[in-house]
Order: C-alpha cells, then structure tokens, then sequence
C-alpha cells in the first residue's frame, strides 16, 4: 500500500513511519494541514492517516475539502482528541475510522490495513462544465470563457449544485438543504442574495447569462432562458 500520514508531531510521525516501512509499506509524511491537502489531491494514496490538531489548517476541515473534492481514499483519523464527540466529528468529516493516541501499533496496522483492503470506489467526476462555464473541483477553480472568477466558498457549492442540475429547475428548498443543509425556511432572503452575488461573478461582461429565475419555481443554470 502508498500510505500518506499527515501528522504534525515528529516523533509520532517516525515511529509509524519506520514501522509501516519495516512491513513493506510505502508512506509518505506531511507535516502540517496544508501540505496535506495538497499531497492527498495530486498523489495516489491507499490510505490517508491524519492527526486532527495539525498546524495551518487542521485534520478535520482538510479532510472536509477533500470529500468537497471528490477525492475518495480511506482515512483514519490518529488523535489524541478521545472522547465520544471528537469521534462523531471525525466520522462525519468524512473519515472512515478513527484511533486514539496512545495506540498499539499493531491495532493502528490492523485499521489501515482493513481500510486498504476495500474495494475501490468507480472514478467520480471532478470537473463539472456547461457551455463556456468550467468548475474544477480539485482544484477549486471555476473558469468562464478563459476568465478566472473568484467564488466563496459557499458560493463556490451553490455554482456546483446548479451545474450539477444543469438545465433543470432547483428549488430555493432544494438549495437550503444541499447548500446550506437547512432543513426548515430560514425565513431569510440567504438564497436570493447569494444567486445574485453569483449572478454578478459570472455573467456580467459576458453576452448570454448562464443563472435564470423561473418565476414561481426557483433558478436554472443554462445557456439558454
């Protein structure tokens, strides 16, 4: 297996390395969050092993921005961090298994070892286009016609949720709850403003807008009305 540790404590980091290495396993090390991310997105790793207090960005919004991207690869969550809630946390960042330090490192082989051995997951798409519009989820860049546009992040999921449905009508339901996971009317105007924030990032300066309000029904994403 290609193992990538992202862990921030050098000591920690030596002991599992020189002991996957001893068993014939490639590991690569990365020694803060930012690194991390970088490493798990362009290389091709079985399995991710990270710490959650990690410096410049930590273990679980890297994890986070990783599933963001549709990068997939099994990780386990190594901290010190014990108690039933910061397990939770992991688990729903994203994480497949979590272990607290202290640990046996046989126990820690054995998790990584039951996390390489599942099935690989089909190839997802990670760049998402309509007409001159392109999003690379990646990279997190969304690109018009040659033009770089600058989104926030939560306007950079709100992008992709409409060009996921590309053509077909969403709801201002359908945006609460798969952009901001709101599963009740906020009784805000949150998702009028932010289309027209996105609005103004993509189609002024360029002939034919792309974001369309369908009176009565919600928005579309598509070159034509």
């Amino acid at each position: 297996m290609r193992i990538l540790l992202i862990e921030d404590d050098a000591r920690t980091a030596e002991y599992v390395r020189r002991g996957l290495a001893e068993l014939g396993q490639v590991v690569d090390h990365a020694a803060d969050g930012q690194e991390g991310l970088l490493m798990a997105t362009t290389g091709q790793y079985d399995v991710l092993v990270i710490d959650r207090m990690l410096p410049k960005l930590d273990g679980l919004t890297l994890l986070r921005m990783l599933r963001e991207g549709h990068v997939r690869t099994p990780a386990l969550f190594l901290s010190a961090m014990g108690a039933i809630d910061d397990r939770v946390k992991g688990l729903e960042s994203g994480g497949d298994d979590y272990l607290v330090k202290p640990f046996a490192f046989s126990e820690l082989y054995a998790r990584i070892c039951s996390l390489g051995r599942r099935p690989p997951l089909q190839d997802v798409q990670t760049v998402l286009s309509h007409g001159d519009l392109e999003m690379d989820l990646l990279k997190r860049t969304v690109v018009r016609a040659g033009k770089s546009i600058d989104l926030q992040p939560t306007e950079f999921r709100l992008l992709e949720y409409l060009l996921r449905h590309a053509g077909r009508v969403v709801t201002r339901t359908m945006l609460l709850e798969h952009v901001w996971s709101f599963h009740f009317d906020p009784k805000t105007n949150i998702v009028e403003t932010h289309i027209s924030r996105l609005r103004a990032k993509l189609d002024r300066g360029f002939e034919t807008a792309l974001i369309h309000t369908v009176r009565g029904a919600g928005y579309k994403l598509d070159v034509a009305p």
